[in-house]
């Protein structure tokens, strides 16, 4: 017979919660090795380790870097071993939200012709990163809700 109850639903929010900063975090990883992989990203070998002068595109859109790929391989380390609790998913998912909102501003805030520009970012970077922090904070806010007493 199937349990119901509190627990039940709290123990199915959070494996929903770890699973979502799971996924996220794959995806991270994903994008930092595509990011060093020839034809799926474009210009391959103007890629430099960093600065705007990076001529390499991730899938012909998103300018890439060394550095910019190898942020994006350690958030999603970071993310795998922070989803291993209910907590560190939680603080992935919004915390990581709130940094790809903070790099969204800066790269709306830069000029993209400067050194400023060092990761490097590109318009296409700078929705992303706002989709990214917005959605991250969602799966984190929605999915750590605690059930109200009374669908409990």
């Amino acid at each position: 017979m199937a349990r119901t109850g509190p627990s039940t639903t709290g123990t199915a929010r959070g494996s929903a919660l770890t699973t979502a900063a799971k996924i996220v975090a794959l995806i991270f990883l994903g994008v930092g090795i595509l990011g060093f992989i020839p034809g799926i990203t474009t210009n391959f070998g103007d890629m430099t380790f960093a600065g705007h002068h990076s001529d390499a595109h991730l899938l012909g859109i998103f300018k890439v870097s060394v550095l910019h790929n190898l942020v994006h391989l350690a958030f999603g380390i970071a993310g795998l071993a922070l989803a291993r609790s209910m907590a560190g998913a939680k603080a992935f998912l919004i915390g990581g939200g709130v940094i790809y909102l903070l790099l969204w501003l800066y790269g709306l805030i830069i000029d993209k012709d400067s050194a400023a520009n060092f990761v490097p970012l590109n318009t296409a970077d700078d929705w992303l990163h706002f989709l990214l922090g917005v959605g991250m904070i969602a799966l984190g806010t929605v999915l750590s809700r605690r059930p109200s007493p009374s669908t409990a």
